[in-house]
């Protein structure tokens, strides 16, 4: 049965207005994925066939989504930034609603979909305070089918050494494709962050939700290969389920 909701986030950031305007429309890829920019106008096209319905830099953004493009379980799409000046524009007040349509599922959708708000708008906080404005190198790939078992982001974060009773703040050495330091930025049963000074690492227990596990990779270093290094994180997620 379709039902609307809403998804309603607010927090402040050690980064200026136009930081965080920069970020939420060219800069997607250092937070979230690559998007193509929205045309800067009312009336403009912005990512996933939506349409820019409000442009206020760097105060005000809203696209908005009719059929949303390959996502049958939702008809109707809408993301609305407020952005507002702290501490004299050293700082930055944000206020972040999701709202549309989901047509089936509801209660597994919005579980998801609130959960993954969390852990996005935390990365881009830790973006705009540690790596903004530098460019991202991304890639983003799923586990294996044994993935999405109940217990399928535990066993990942055994694997990276980040298991459940290690805190966000942590520093630890992470036992990935090769073994590194890291800053465990975020962490809870549903998703992994690592800090890096080169860039994050995030995972999503998507196995919550009937999905495989997903990786992605945000690397700001000027020397990355980025398709290496998915290469080498992929065959690892693939090893950890042969051998879990």
């Amino acid at each position: 049965m379709s039902q609307e909701f809403e998804i309603a986030r607010e927090f402040e950031v050690d980064a200026t207005p136009e930081q965080v305007w920069e970020a939420i429309t060219t800069g997607t890829g250092g937070y979230l994925w690559p998007m193509e920019p929205p045309e800067p106008r009312v009336g403009g096209r912005g990512p996933f066939g939506s349409r820019v319905t409000a442009w206020d830099p760097p105060h005000r953004y809203t696209n908005r989504v009719e059929d949303v493009e390959g996502i049958s379980q939702q008809s109707l799409n809408q993301l609305d930034y407020t952005v507002e000046p702290r501490d004299e524009g050293r700082r930055a007040w944000v206020r972040y609603v999701h709202s549309g349509i989901f047509v089936d599922d509801w209660d597994n959708q919005y579980d998801g979909a609130a959960k993954h708000t969390d852990f996005y708008l935390h990365t881009l906080r830790e973006y705009l305070t540690h790596f903004a404005p530098r460019p991202a190198a991304f890639a983003t790939f799923d586990g294996p089918e044994a993935s999405k078992a109940p217990d399928a982001l535990a066993v990942v974060g055994r694997a990276l050494g980040v298991g459940e009773d290690v805190a966000a703040g942590t520093h630890v050495t992470v036992h990935g494709p090769d073994t590194f330091d890291a800053v465990v930025d975020f962490r809870n049963p549903y998703f992994i962050g690592l800090r890096t000074d080169r860039g994050l690492t995030r995972v999503f227990g998507r196995n919550h939700w009937g999905h495989s596990v997903g990786i992605s990779l945000h690397d700001f270093s000027a020397d990355a290969d980025i398709k290496e290094c998915e290469n080498e994180w992929q065959a690892w997620l693939n090893g950890v389920f042969n051998q879990a």
